[in-house]
């Protein structure tokens, strides 16, 4: 296992990682495929007490090698879209998407991923991305109507919590991995699920 977080890590070639211990980069690639599954983030059990949570979710994008998973998006690279679903008070993640082609909306890949239903009965926030999902999302400003009051103070408050969920993309990007996968197939996949659950691991500790 800890070869598979150093890999994560340190995102370091095969290569590069097969003399730091001791054996064969063929040797690290078959460790990394068999074990990197196995550290994946067990989703969270829906809560019993859903109305009284609060769960945010929002997308990032991944650069990615593997032009079956990612797709050209606004960074101008091969990305995918990660969806991540963390609860408001403790931060911990809750659940990971599948990656999506990096074009792909956030709100079609938070109806397509299985989130959606993940999170039947907890109030969720989302940014303006989510519109019509269900989610709880800022106001908009409407041509020739200016937000009221009431409407610009919701929005404050809204930002200052969703922010909490971009600072755990922060977090788990110390992971080289998510930087730039050279991952195929479900190694994007595998890695976010390792990740998420190392990044819980942290705050629990």
């Amino acid at each position: 296992m800890l070869l598979v977080a150093v890999y994560y890590r340190t995102n370091l070639t095969m290569r590069q990682l097969a003399p730091l211990f001791g054996c064969s980069s063929a040797t690290v690639c078959r460790v990394i495929q068999r074990l990197g599954p196995l550290l994946a983030l067990e989703p969270a059990k829906r809560p019993t007490d859903g109305a009284e949570r609060l769960w945010i979710v929002d997308g990032t994008l991944i650069p990615v090698r593997d032009r079956s998973v990612g797709a050209s998006s606004r960074n101008y690279r091969f990305s995918a879209n990660v969806q991540v679903i963390i609860d408001a008070d403790t931060r911990l993640v809750i659940a990971t998407a599948r990656p999506a082609p990096g074009n792909r909306a956030d709100a079609r890949v938070w109806r397509e991923s299985g989130l959606a239903e993940h999170a039947t009965g907890v109030t969720v926030l989302g940014d303006g991305a989510y519109i019509n999902t269900g989610l709880v999302v800022p106001h908009r400003k409407r041509p020739g109507r200016p937000l009221l009051p009431g409407e610009e103070t919701d929005n404050a408050e809204h930002r200052r919590v969703r922010a909490r969920v971009e600072h755990t993309f922060a977090r788990m990007k110390h992971y080289k991995i998510l930087r730039d996968c050279r991952q195929h197939g479900n190694g994007l996949h595998h890695a976010v699920q390792a990740v998420a659950h190392m990044h819980n691991l942290t705050l629990a500790a």
